[in-house]
């Protein structure tokens, strides 16, 4: 009979690089039973599917456990809300890539089946494996990692003490001192080679120790072990930075939140309130959740989520964002997103699936580096060797460069230095509403020449407002005021801008006793025993004769791309509003910093031709309009025809199959779902000047990656020389391993600083 598969999460304390994650994933899916792993780094978890069958997810948590980490079960639903740490390296096995394996991180809600009795004991005792893995939160002291190079600096510190009043005991002394640090350390790589990875970065250090150790060189022995926990720490702590820049944004979500029930009011856990839940939020505290105001009216802070610097008014049925800030009036606001599913949600999640996508370059050094360690051993290996054999050369001073080469020849700083910088680079991404889905997004986006945007709500605002109010022998608030009358109850988005203006103008507008819809032409009725119509000016002239001079005012208006009503009272013409869907307030800023940046940028729209080539002209860009769906997916693939690699730019379900068909889509804030799901990319702050901000962001961040290779090659380079000629030993070393690993993950994390157009 067949077993029942299971599938279990956990959260996995001190995974802090790639490489850990392919220890654990080689050592749990060489058990029998287990059908499938998946580890996620950036989110800190591992995923397992496995035969339910005797304790095999005991010894899943113990086999992890020997490794140094420790594994605690999650519950089912809050696989995100724990952490979410950065794709950064703490120093450990770099050695061997050799099982990398393609999991879909895109559902990272799975079901969680808790372990069997005694799991939870077993998880619990895994300080008896050892070592720490590594502060992944807390004060540094307080760690595993911290109180071991601790303890390694005060046994080192006593055997200097003791080796002068006692020079004969140095040799032992020392090596005591070195076997603090050594034995956790040779612990892991012992386990990590019984597991399917010989070529751990461990396994080197305990090498070139134990090796030292019998050359006679114990006190470099013991010094150049607490170096490399020192380097250690040092990375864990560089990354504990990379980590909080997105671990920040789950901290914005106040804790608690007042629900309305029964007509009282209950505080409440914020994780517990559901969709359509009433909450008040009160002036100065933090919105609890995605809502939909339903009254009140106040200003909101939205930087700590969107990087807005002004608060942004909010009044009835507009919408507000977790994490935001309340000004100084009271809000009542409908839930429309779980805690699990708001705006600070879907950004932390995204930004985890993301750091787990491989830009190319990372592939590369992933593969490179599977055969640079074996490499790196048998040269070693020869330098230790064939001067004493070939030349008579001293076996001491050999072996001791060999040694030293094995230490040089680490891959850490190497593997860690692509993933560092996406790492950091996702993270900074998403606090400024640039979301991309992976490292080879991030890679392919810096790449682009051309960017082809859609027009209605991408580089406008997506909604008509009044632009021009003329009137014709009434006032414009009288002609504001009647035209208002009767667009009243009408759900047509024109009528919105209308009464959205009335409103703004503070004016009283009359009840209306009868309106009737004209069918494609407008509306008529009677108010205040006048009667109206307003609607199309074709419509009107049929109904009221125009002059010359209104003809022109209304063609003028026309030519500016605006959609024109006139109002006729009393069977004469009284005057005419014009609406406009008007330009994003950044829109020609942010069209003018891509064509600085060396871009092609084309407007595709459905719009008609006049209203289209009005909008571009503010931008000075190339307008192709009257296009359907169809249409826009053709010309992208003419672009890249041309040699243009492609973002394609737009919100809506239309735009979808053109976002798919360019090299890189990039969908827009508030975008429909579809197209969110279509996109590599979103800028969900709807800002145009975002594209570039992305541009520049991932130009950045492969600067930053060549700069890493180089001074993660550079190092090796110039100590192998002179390690070979004699100049340096084992300490600098071990120094060109961790120090170039912790210059590497600090370079990284420039790229936290405020994200620069390209």
């Amino acid at each position: 009979m067949a077993s029942t598969i299971r599938e279990a999460r956990y959260r996995v304390e001190g995974m802090d690089c790639a490489s850990c994650a392919t220890k654990i994933d080689t050592a749990v899916r060489r058990l029998s039973g287990v059908e499938d792993v998946s580890v996620s780094v950036s989110a800190g978890t591992m995923s397992v599917k496995f035969a339910d069958e005797n304790d095999l997810a005991t010894s899943i948590v113990s086999k992890v456990g020997k490794l140094g980490y420790r594994l605690h079960p999650i519950a089912a639903g809050h696989g995100h809300e724990k952490t979410a740490p950065a794709h950064v390296c703490s120093g450990h096995d770099h050695g061997d890539h050799g099982h990398h394996h393609d999991h879909d991180h895109h559902d990272h809600r799975h079901e969680d089946h808790a372990g069997p009795k005694g799991e939870g004991a077993t998880a619990a005792a895994m300080g008896l494996h050892g070592h720490d893995h590594g502060p992944t939160s807390g004060r540094w002291w307080k760690s595993g990692k911290g109180k071991l190079t601790i303890a390694s600096g005060l046994a080192l510190i006593a055997a200097y003490a003791v080796g002068k009043l006692v020079p004969a005991t140095e040799p032992w002394i020392f090596t005591l001192a070195m076997l603090v640090g050594l034995l956790p350390i040779a612990r892991r790589a012992f386990a990590a080679a019984t597991m399917g990875t010989p070529f751990s970065i461990e396994m080197l250090m305990t090498i070139a120790a134990v090796g030292a150790v019998f050359i006679g060189a114990t006190e470099e022995a013991a010094m150049v072990v607490l170096l490399f926990l020192i380097g250690e720490l040092l990375e864990g702590v560089a990354a504990g930075k990379a980590r909080a820049s997105i671990q920040s944004l789950t901290a914005l979500v106040p804790k608690t939140a007042f629900v309305e029930r029964d007509g009282r009011l209950d505080e409440v856990p914020a994780e517990t309130l559901s969709v359509g839940a009433v909450i008040l939020v009160r002036p100065g505290d933090r919105i609890p959740a995605d809502g939909v105001v339903l009254s009140g009216e106040s200003a909101v802070d939205e930087a700590p989520v969107t990087g807005e610097s002004t608060p942004v008014r909010k009044e009835v049925d507009d919408t507000v964002v977790a994490g935001t800030v309340n000004g100084t009036g009271a809000l009542r606001v409908r839930v429309t997103a779980a805690a699990a599913d708001n705006t600070i949600a879907r950004i932390v999640r995204l930004v985890e699936e993301a750091q787990e996508s491989k830009a190319p370059t990372e592939r590369f050094i992933d593969r490179f580096s599977r055969y640079y360690t074996p490499g790196v051993v048998v040269v070693a290996a020869l330098v230790a060797v064939l001067p004493p054999l070939l030349w008579g050369g001293a076996w001491d001073e050999w072996i001791y460069k060999g040694l030293a080469i094995l230490l040089i020849g680490c891959p850490c700083a190497l593997v860690i230095s692509t993933p560092a910088a996406i790492a950091a680079s996702l993270s900074a991404g998403a606090r400024r509403g640039l979301l991309m889905k992976g490292g080879a997004v991030l890679e392919n986006v810096g790449k682009v020449t051309a960017a082809a945007f859609d027009k209605t709500g991408t580089l406008t605002e997506g909604k008509p407002k009044v632009t021009d109010i003329v009137g014709f022998g009434r006032s414009q608030s009288e002609v504001l005021r009647l035209a208002a009358a009767l667009e009243q109850g009408s759900s047509h988005p024109l009528a919105h801008a209308i009464l959205e203006r009335s409103t703004a103008d503070n004016l009283v507008v009359p009840g209306i006793s009868t309106v009737t819809a004209v069918g494609g032409k407008g509306l008529e009725g009677i108010v205040d025993g006048i009667a109206l119509f307003f609607g199309s000016p074709k419509a009107a002239a049929e109904r009221a004769p125009m002059t010359a001079d209104e003809k022109a005012r209304v063609a003028a208006l026309n030519d500016e791309g605006k959609t024109v009503s006139v109002l006729v009272a009393g069977g004469a013409i009284a005057g005419a509003i014009a609406m406009r869907d008007e330009p994003r307030p950044d829109a020609a800023a942010g069209v003018k910093a891509l064509t600085d940046a060396g871009l092609r940028v084309v407007m595709l729209t459905g719009d008609n031709r006049r209203t289209a080539e009005a909008i571009g002209r503010q931008f000075g860009m190339e307008v192709r309009a009257e296009l359907l769906p169809e249409d826009k997916q053709r010309i992208v693939r003419e672009l890249k025809a041309e040699g243009f690699n492609v973002a394609k730019i737009g919100d809506g379900i239309n735009d979808a199959p053109a976002l798919a068909a360019a090299d890189i889509g990039i969908a827009m804030g508030g975008g429909t779902d579809v197209a969110l799901e279509t996109a590599d990319a979103a800028v969900l702050h709807g800002r145009v000047g975002d594209v570039a901000a992305m541009i520049g962001l991932s130009r950045s961040t492969m600067r930053n990656i060549v700069q890493n290779i180089t001074i993660a090659l550079g190092l090796k380079a110039v100590f192998l020389v002179t390690t070979i000629i004699g100049v340096t030993g084992l300490w600098p070393a071990i120094l060109a391993d961790t120090g170039a690993t912790v210059l590497v993950t600090m370079n990284a994390l420039r790229l936290l600083r405020p994200v620069r157009a390209a």
